[in-house]
């Protein structure tokens, strides 16, 4: 930890969340005048868009079908570290960028004079903006401990975010399942307007089918004259 050049740590898994605080920190540097050098943690995985997709078919062919960005295999774990800690140290290090679409490959190319970054490639390795107030990382590994690798360790702040889940409608649905005899199949059709938004919800939900929920929600109050009132066509994300 280092209290002159302080690492924060924004760690979760994917659709938890973790870009919508990012972007409130960015606000909150913006409005407060704080120089902050920006990490993705897309960018220190170890294999490229293509690379990833070998792995994994690769992987499959061998009996093992959880390979995935959140392991060992696709992922420079010592990188990250190394990086909180010679930042924490010295207030710099090296960083480069995932490429995620056409404007970020646009982007990337006038920024390093290039012109053969394309979506699911690596940008070159660059030296952050000097005399930056923190260093700020935003991804799924901020607060990684795996064998001797332990990047915690050089967090000053580190948060963590995991999705909305709606815990009473998981319960009912299970519920429902075990109990009551409904078969996926028919839990898929129910005839409760407000859980057929939940249908496909799980403990690995991601917000979309929540949000959904939440919208729709508001549409199903009790009346006087009837149990309730039908929602406008919603469709899950």
């Amino acid at each position: 930890m280092s209290q002159k050049h302080p690492v924060v740590a924004v760690t979760g898994s994917s659709g938890a969340g973790t870009s919508t605080v990012k972007r409130v920190f960015e606000n909150i540097f913006r409005r407060e005048a704080i120089a902050a050098a920006i990490i993705e943690g897309d960018s220190l995985h170890s294999l490229d868009r293509t690379a990833f997709r070998a792995a994994v078919a690769e992987a499959a062919k061998a009996g093992n079908h959880s390979f995935s960005h959140f392991g060992p295999e696709a992922n420079h774990f010592d990188k990250i570290e190394e990086t909180f800690r010679v930042y924490g140290k010295t207030g710099m290090c090296t960083r480069r960028y995932y490429v995620h679409n056409e404007k970020e490959a646009a982007l990337h190319n006038k920024h390093f004079g290039l012109t053969d970054l394309k979506p699911g490639v690596f940008t070159p390795w660059e030296d952050i903006e000097p005399n930056s107030e923190l260093l700020f990382y935003e991804g799924l590994h901020g607060l990684v401990a795996d064998g001797k690798v332990d990047a915690g360790r050089y967090v000053d702040l580190g948060i963590g975010v995991v999705p909305v889940v709606n815990l009473e409608w998981i319960q009912k649905i299970h519920r429902d399942m075990e109990e009551r005899g409904y078969s996926p199949k028919r839990r898929s059709t129910p005839s409760c307007a407000a859980c057929r938004t939940t249908s496909n919800m799980s403990p690995r939900s991601s917000r979309a089918p929540i949000s959904t929920f939440s919208a729709s929600r508001r549409w199903i109050r009790p009346t006087r004259s009837s149990r309730a009132i039908s929602p406008p066509s919603m469709k899950a994300s």
